[in-house]
């Protein structure tokens, strides 16, 4: 009984303190909305046999603060030059517990996106543009490598999945002034707010639990998206800007990366906080294939406060990251510029201080529990 109990309360806290899978950077670096195939929420994949958990996660961001490097400009915002992003996304996932340590997951992920911008029309005007829809759905399995009832105090996972190239990766709107005589013309949006990026992708993950003291554990985990596709096939008319930047007249199809850590402390039955540290973006070159085509890389370091509410099968997640340091690197063909002319090159992107995420999911608990019913009334509020 007294095991039960700690185990009991062991997966309460593992359950709230990873409440949302793993968020995109923030800004128009080419991260745009993804995470990993199985999910990095370990409340999501803490199942037994039969016990499906449905839900959604919500994410918004606004990216605007322009940074070459690691330097920001300013200048860009005081001006009124600054690209502006904002981008509202929803996870919508079901897992499936197939054994105590095996699990399956599927995420149907929607976006809405808009970008407000000088440079794309004419430089002379601020307009928007607009995209919308399904994203890329991803699918995959996991696998707790230790006995979860046997190893209360700590526990990895790994996990595969597959990323579908279901979003459209060629979604366009009208661009003012940039047609024949300053006429309007219909163009690929930018490749930060395509809702895909017409890849077949694969990912890696891991994610572990260590508990340090009484009610208080650490956490981490990450995952890593290969996308063996080199471009899409989609214009980005960044060749008519500058005739430097004819390399990248074609979008990229570019991995993406993430890996989080940090502590989540149960200040009751039903409300935890954590505290931890996120690492993500766009790699300058990717794991497997070729690197041509236009691709923004980039990374963001943010500290990632969160709390958590969970009664019975239900619960209910906010996390918000904000941003403390911001790197725009060099891409390929700022590295290829600067050999060929011999003065420095460092393309820009624009990075959002904070993101906010909601998350909102339930369980369907299968009925041959091995938990006694009455156990768990001990834990209700």
């Amino acid at each position: 009984m007294k095991k039960t109990k700690t185990l009991i309360i062991t997966l309460c806290i593992i359950a709230s303190f990873l409440g949302l899978h793993s968020a995109k950077a923030q800004g128009c670096v080419a991260i745009r909305h993804f995470s990993s195939c199985v999910g990095n929420t370990l409340e999501n994949n803490l199942l037994g046999p039969g016990d499906i958990q449905i839900g959604t996660n919500y994410r918004y961001f606004k990216s605007f603060r322009h940074f070459r490097g690691t330097e920001e400009e300013p200048d860009r915002v005081a001006n009124g030059s600054e690209v502006i992003n904002h981008s509202h996304s929803w996870d919508f996932f079901l897992t499936y517990g197939i054994t105590d340590r095996f699990y399956t997951s599927i995420t149907i992920p929607t976006v809405i996106n808009t970008r407000s911008s000088l440079y794309e029309h004419g430089r002379d005007e601020r307009n928007i543009t607009f995209s919308r829809g399904l994203a890329d759905i991803r699918v995959g399995v996991g696998y707790w490598l230790l006995d979860l009832e046997k190893n209360q105090n700590g526990n990895i996972a790994v996990g595969l999945g597959f990323k579908l190239p279901t979003g459209n990766y060629n979604a366009s709107d009208i661009f003012y002034n940039v047609g024949p005589e300053g006429s309007p013309q219909v163009r690929p949006v930018d490749q930060s707010i395509q809702p895909g990026d017409g890849g077949f992708g694969v990912t890696v993950d891991f994610q572990f639990y260590q508990k340090i003291a009484e009610k208080l554990f650490a956490y981490g985990g990450g995952f890593y998206l290969i996308n063996p596709r080199e471009t899409n096939g989609t214009r980005t008319f960044r060749e008519t800007l500058s005739p430097i930047l004819q390399n990248e007249a074609i979008m990229a199809v570019p991995d993406q990366f993430s890996v989080r850590a940090g502590a989540s402390l149960m200040l009751s039955n039903t409300i935890s906080t954590s505290l931890g540290a996120r690492y993500e973006g766009v790699p300058v070159k990717d794991l497997i294939g070729g690197n041509e085509g236009f691709r923004r890389p980039g990374n963001v370091v943010s500290i990632d406060p969160g709390i958590a509410f969970m009664k019975d099968n239900f619960s209910l997640n906010v996390n918000v990251p904000f941003a403390v340091r911001r790197e725009r690197p060099q891409s390929v063909t700022d590295k290829q510029t600067e050999e060929l002319t011999g003065n420095p090159r460092n393309g820009d992107a624009a990075f959002a201080d904070y993101l906010i995420n909601v998350g909102v999911s339930y369980r369907f608990s299968n009925k041959k529990v091995k938990v006694d019913p009455e156990l768990m009334n001990e834990f209700k509020s």
